[in-house]
């Protein structure tokens, strides 16, 4: 008969694997409890048992989910077989050769018995008891309940399980590959939590058992020592107590170590987790556990007659821990928050992934009139669901400014940039940055408004919108620095005044077509024949659009749209020029351009030109409107001498608490509006037909080259 080659190599390897380690592992502990093992032997074998329970403790606390770990009910038992084998070849040593000395039974044990004992017995004694117990009533007992109730609970749950894994099937959630996998792993659960349970009963069994060898092998230690070898009640005590000790902790040892994997195994949840990121993902994930805990050791550590250091240390570490774990986890928020924003915005709608199609006018991204973009640390300030303010006041900012320049202003459109900085932020009008800035969201601005009577500790700085000097200071020394003649914003106010001054600047740029078109229609409510006369009969709507603009770049508002109105339409016939038109309508809102420098005052302050200067401006521009030169030509020298002159009439004008007005005539005063600005970015530059009547001009100052 032919004998298959494949068969006899297939048999060779389950050999070498390992078919024949159990029954030879049966052998050697059945070897063990009927022959005697010399001490040497002993040595090797238990260090082996505590390798060997090392080993499970380790998988056990390494596996993800307890069904990784399914042959841990089968290792318990053999590893408790093996722990009792080595107990009763201990108990024949310590028996047969105790009376020789601490190393009858070998190094390990008497190394475990000296260590435990450390020179007085009744200590050890104590110590191994204490050991035992916990053994015994506090891991082994706690996870023998734990064991039977998931074994109980494990079962009772199969069949809405089953029953789930069906309708999942039925729905077409699943397959039937996924179904069968998972109805194995239900049972496999299942087969394990009872197996847990029957195993845990092996734990509490040898629990028990260590305690009764203890006992035998102390009173039969004694009495063969004293009855057959002679050895005195002190001695007989002194060494089969050492012995005794040492041998049952080099077995309790290991029935700890594997009653702990067993409690580890039936108290882990069934998750796909290390138990160690378990841990600190659950009891760390919220600083607020060890703020609190932080609190009360630091409560503790100043009652009297406390060891201060070891609980303001402890207080310390813990406030520590929480304040770097709160951080972490706001960080990782809000570049959460950022990045998801920013895929929000790149990622295609589903039907425009699902099909492809020729590109169209939708897939070019409209520019932002308006923009304000965010560092990821700011999101806090522009997110309603985190409290933030910053929306509110930008509504607000928009609101006054539409009320005050008498159009309505566009939206801020507002996103993350995760180019910036992260405190920082950056203001863009039609794509085109404007702005720049840092801020602080967790502190305050205080601004010094000229006068402070002292120093703030904080982070020096300059206000964004105005450019004064100013310290980002903790919240908590906000009335300190009130108290010193600061101006203290918060975060969001000083990106809101910052957007305000902006917006103010560039009021005129925000003004379009569909603007005016929108004020027409408001003027068409109040006056119809004055709009449908004015556009298009007298001006074309770009015409009008450029009156305004020019009006908004000087800061005159456009609130009075019907006076604006009737001054083109009165003036138009005469001349189409914007700039002529500008000045009729100037002339048309004196009392209100007047009113919104010096209020109700009647008296106007002033600062004129030098009559030379003056008639040298108009010939030149009389001169350029024959063609003769191009525009209104100032030798730079005498300009530079101008601007000067300008310059401190201003300053002494601001010192009195006066606004800076320069009277010039009428045909010169934009040109010189365009040009003092330049210098004095506060200058009301008026003409003489804008005075009032009920208004009494004196002049403060004269200014020219030679001034």
């Amino acid at each position: 008969m032919a004998v298959d080659r494949t068969q006899l190599l297939n048999n060779a390897r389950g050999l070498a694997r390992g078919n024949l380690g159990v029954p030879i592992l049966l052998l050697i502990m059945l070897a063990m409890m009927t022959l005697p093992v010399p001490p040497f032997l002993l040595d090797v074998f238990f260090t082996f048992n505590i390798a060997l329970s090392i080993v499970v403790l380790l998988v056990s606390v390494y596996a993800l989910r307890p069904l990784d770990f399914a042959v841990f009910p089968t290792i318990l038992l053999v590893a408790t077989l093996l722990r009792l084998a080595l107990n009763v070849a201990s108990t024949r040593v310590v028996m047969l050769n105790g009376h020789l000395g601490h190393q009858a039974a070998g190094k390990v044990i008497q190394a475990f018995g000296e260590v435990v004992i450390g020179g007085n017995y009744v200590v050890g004694a104590v110590v191994f008891a204490i050991l035992m117990i916990i053994n015994f009533v506090v891991v082994t007992k706690g996870a023998g309940r734990i064991s039977e109730v998931s074994a109980r609970f494990t079962l009772d749950a199969m069949p809405g399980k089953q029953m789930a894994i069906d309708a999942d099937l039925n729905a077409g959630l699943v397959d039937q590959a996924g179904a069968k996998a998972r109805r194995a792993e239900v049972a496999a659960e299942a087969e394990f939590y009872g197996s847990m349970d029957g195993a845990s009963k092996f734990v509490r069994g040898d629990a028990i058992a260590g305690l009764l060898i203890l006992f035998i092998n102390l009173i039969g230690g004694m009495a063969i020592g004293i009855l057959q070898h002679g050895l005195s009640f002190a001695d007989a005590g002194k060494t089969y107590a050492l012995l005794t000790i040492g041998d049952g902790l080099v077995a309790q040892l290991p029935s700890l170590l594997l009653s702990t994997a067993a409690a580890v195994m039936v108290t882990r949840a069934s998750g796909s987790e290390e138990m160690g990121k378990q841990i600190t993902r659950q009891m760390f994930d919220s600083p607020k556990a060890l703020a609190v805990a932080a609190g009360l050791m630091a409560v503790m550590g100043l009652v009297p007659g406390m060891p201060h250091v070891a609980f303001l240390s402890l207080a310390l570490m813990a406030g520590g821990g929480a304040y770097l774990i709160w951080k972490k986890q706001n960080d990782v928020k809000l570049r959460t928050a950022a990045e998801a924003a920013r895929q929000q915005e790149l990622l295609p709608s589903p039907q425009r992934a699902a099909q492809t199609k020729e590109l169209g006018w939708d897939d070019v991204t409209p520019i932002d009139m308006i923009g304000l973009e965010v560092g990821y640390r700011l999101i806090p300030l522009v997110d309603r669901n985190q409290g933030g303010e910053l929306l509110a006041r930008i509504k607000g900012v928009r609101k006054k400014l539409s009320q005050d320049l008498g159009f309505l202003m566009p939206t801020v459109h507002i996103r993350d940039n995760l180019d910036l900085s992260p405190s920082a932020y950056r203001l863009t009008l039609m794509g085109v940055i404007l702005a720049e800035a840092e801020i602080y969201p967790d502190r305050e601005l205080a601004i010094n408004p000229g006068q402070v009577f002292g120093t703030l500790n904080g982070i020096q700085a300059r206000d964004p919108a105005f450019g004064l000097e100013a310290v980002w200071i903790e919240i908590s020394a906000r009335a300190q620095a009130q108290s010193l003649g600061y101006t203290v914003v918060d975060a969001s106010t000083v990106v809101a005044t910052h957007l305000n001054q902006i917006l103010q600047k560039h009021a005129h740029e925000l003004l379009g077509h569909e603007e005016v078109q929108q004020l027409l229609q408001v003027l068409a409510k109040a006056s119809p024949k004055l709009a449908e006369e004015l556009v298009p009969g007298v001006v074309s709507l770009s015409a009008l659009l450029k009156v305004l603009q020019a009006l908004l770049a000087e800061q005159v508002p456009v609130r009075d749209i019907r006076t604006i109105a009737e001054a083109i339409a009165n003036n138009a016939g005469r001349s189409q020029d914007t700039a002529a038109l500008v000045q009729h309508v100037r002339a048309a809102l004196s009392r209100a351009i007047v009113q919104s420098i010096v209020g109700v005052e009647s008296q106007l302050p002033v600062i004129t030109l030098e009559p030379k200067l003056e008639q040298i401006l108009l010939n030149s521009l009389q001169k350029a409107g024959q063609g003769q030169e191009e525009g209104v030509l100032l030798e730079p020298g005498m300009a530079e001498r101008l601007q000067r002159s300008l310059i401190e009439a201003a300053q002494r004008q601001e010192m009195l608490g006066q606004p800076a007005i320069l009277l010039v005539a009428g045909p010169v005063r934009a040109m010189l509006s365009r040009f003092g600005r330049l210098a004095v970015p506060n200058l009301h530059v008026l003409a003489y037909q804008e005075i009032p009547d009920n208004k009494q001009v004196t002049i403060v100052a004269t200014v020219g080259p030679n001034g």
